[in-house]
C-alpha cells in the first residue's frame, strides 16, 4: 500500500512544546543527523544525539559554510534543546539508560549513575553510515529487540546496498520501524531544504502506519510531494531518483563534446530541452560532471548491488565512467590550447567546492586540475570563498598551492583563469579580467554568452567557446 501527495505552498513552522518532556534519540554524527537535530529542535523537540563527539565536531567545522544550520545549532544547544553525547560503547547501554524507571528527571542521561530518571523517548533515529565503525550490526539490532518498549518509532537513515535497509527492518521485532532517505537535503541549504522537504520519502515496515510519527508530522503534511510505501520500494526509488540525476549530467557532458566539434552552445541547447515538459530542466547542465557525496556513494552501492546479484548494468559504468573523465576534460582544454607548452605557468583556479553554495569538495574537478597542473610545475593561485578550510587542510604543505582572498588579486601573475564552482549570486567582473587577457577555462560554464562576447581573451568551456 502506498500514497502520494503533492503540495505547492512552503511552510514556516511555529514550535509546538506539547511533548516538551520527551525526546527524540538520534545515534550518528552526519550532516544528515545534525540537520535533523536542528530541524525537529525548531519544532518543539527535546534532542539527545548521540555520537562520536570528535567526528562530530569535526562534521560541524566542515559545514561551517551552512550557517543558517549553524546558528540554529549553537542557539538550542545552549537552551539545551539539543544535547549532544558521546556515543555508548554499546546499544545496550544507551537504551538501559532510557529505560529506567526511578528517581528525578534530568536533560541529561549518566549510564552510571542510577539516581537519574530518564526522560520519555518519542523516537529513535539511527544515521546507519555513522553507526557502522561503533556498533556491529547483530549487537544493535539484538539490543533492540530486547527493549522493553518495542512500540516505540524507529526511524533509519543512509544510503546503503538495495533491500539491505528492509532486511534491517525485518530482523528487528518492532511493528513502528520506518526509512527515510535525504532525497531533499541541498548542501548550502540543509536546514531549510528539510524544513521545506521538495520530497518526503517514507518507508514503512507495517503499511499506513505514519500516524505513529507525529513528531516529524509537520515534515510530511507540508512537503512539495510525499510518497510512503514498504521500506524496500523506497530504497529502490532513492537510488533509481539518484541514478536518473547521473544519467543526465552524464549524457549532456557526453553531448557537450559533440556540441564542441559542431561549434554549438550546450548551454542553449540545455535551455531548449528544458522547454519541453517531457524532458524538464532539472540536472541538464554540462560541466566538469557531479561530485560531493551522495551521488557517488548511491552509484558505488548501485554497483555493489547488480554484482552481487551477478547483473551487468553497463549504462551505469558508462555514466560512472564518463564522469570520472569528464573531470580531466578541462585541462585537456588547457593543454591543447598551449600546445603542450605548459610547464612552470601559473594560473588561477575559481571556486574548488564540489558545488556552488557548498563549501565540501569531495567528488570535485579541482582535486585531478590540481594534480595535473602540479605534475607540470604550474603554480596555482585558488580563490574558493566557502572551500577554503577543506582545501588548506589537504593541501597546505603543497608548496604550488596558495590561496587568494580575491579572485582579482594577483591576476597580473597568471597566465589562465580555470572556474571550477562560481556562484551565480556573484556577478563575474568581465573589466577586469579583460585587463590581463587571459585564456579562460570554464568548466562549469558559469559565463553567459554576453560576458563570453565581452571578454577580449579567449575562452573554452565544456561545449561552447568564443
Amino acid at each position: 500500500m502506498s500514497a502520494d501527495v503533492s503540495h505547492n505552498n512552503h511552510y514556516q513552522y511555529e514550535p509546538s512544546l506539547s511533548n516538551k518532556a520527551d525526546v527524540c534519540v538520534l545515534v550518528g554524527h552526519s550532516i544528515e543527523a545534525i540537520t535533523s537535530a536542528v530541524v525537529l529542535a525548531s519544532l518543539g523537540q527535546r534532542v539527545h544525539l548521540y555520537a562520536d563527539l570528535d567526528i562530530l565536531s569535526q562534521q560541524l567545522h566542515q559545514y561551517g559554510f551552512e550557517h543558517h544550520l549553524q546558528a540554529l545549532w549553537q542557539m538550542y544547544e545552549q537552551q539545551q534543546m539539543i544535547v549532544s553525547q558521546a556515543l555508548p560503547s554499546s546499544a545496550d547501554r544507551l537504551i538501559q539508560g532510557y529505560e529506567k524507571t526511578n528517581c528525578a528527571d534530568s536533560d541529561n542521561i549518566d549510564n552510571d549513575n542510577p539516581n537519574t530518571q530518564p526522560p520519555t523517548v518519542a523516537l529513535y533515529w539511527l544515521f546507519l553510515n555513522s553507526m557502522r565503525t561503533s556498533w556491529t550490526e547483530d549487537h544493535w539490532i539484538t539490543a533492540f529487540n530486547h527493549s522493553n518498549r518495542q512500540a516505540l518509532p524507529l526511524i533509519m537513515s543512509g544510503i546503503e546496498q538495495l533491500g539491505d535497509v528492509s532486511a534491517l527492518a525485518q530482523r528487528l521485532q518492532r511493528a513502528w520501524v520506518y526509512y527515510v532517505p535525504f532525497v531533499f537535503l541541498k548542501d548550502g541549504d540543509a536546514y531549510n531544504s528539510m524544513l521545506n522537504p521538495s520530497l518526503w520519502l517514507l518507508g514503512e515496515k507495517t503499511a499506513n502506519s505514519s500516524n505513529h510519527l507525529q513528531v516529524l508530522k509537520p515534515l510530511i503534511q507540508h512537503a512539495r510531494a510525499t510518497h510512503h510505501a514498504d521500506i524496500a520500494t523506497i530504497e529502490f526509488a532513492r537510488s533509481s531518483i539518484m541514478a536518473m540525476l547521473a544519467t543526465r549530467v552524464s549524457f549532456m557532458n557526453e553531448m557537450s563534446r559533440l556540441a564542441d566539434s559542431q561549434q554549438v552552445d550546450i548551454k542553449q541547447v540545455s535551455h531548449i530541452m528544458g522547454l519541453d515538459e517531457r524532458v524538464g530542466s532539472s540536472y541538464l547542465q554540462a560541466g566538469w560532471g557531479f561530485g560531493g557525496n551522495t551521488l557517488p556513494a548511491e552509484l558505488s552501492r548501485l554497483q555493489q548491488s547488480s554484482q552481487a546479484h551477478s547483473l551487468e548494468m553497463p549504462l551505469l559504468e558508462s555514466i560512472i565512467h564518463i564522469n570520472e573523465d569528464q573531470k580531466e576534460l578541462i585541462f585537456r582544454k588547457f593543454w591543447q590550447y598551449f600546445d603542450g607548452f605548459i610547464d612552470n605557468k601559473t594560473v588561477m583556479i575559481w571556486g574548488g567546492s564540489y558545488k556552488s553554495g557548498s563549501g565540501r569538495t569531495a567528488g570535485s574537478a579541482i582535486h585531478p586540475l590540481l594534480d595535473l597542473l602540479w605534475s607540470y610545475n604550474i603554480r596555482t593561485l585558488i580563490y574558493s570563498d566557502k572551500a577554503q578550510p577543506e582545501l588548506i587542510s589537504l593541501y597546505n604543505q603543497q608548496p604550488l598551492f596558495k590561496l587568494i582572498a580575491s579572485p582579482y588579486h594577483q591576476m597580473n601573475e597568471a597566465q589562465a583563469i580555470f572556474i571550477i564552482s562560481w556562484s551565480p549570486r556573484h556577478e563575474l567582473d568581465i573589466v577586469k579580467i579583460n585587463q590581463q587577457a587571459m585564456p579562460v577555462f570554464d568548466a562549469q560554464n558559469a559565463l553567459t554568452r554576453t560576458q563570453i562576447q565581452q571578454l577580449v581573451g579567449d575562452y573554452r568551456g565544456i561545449g561552447r567557446s568564443n
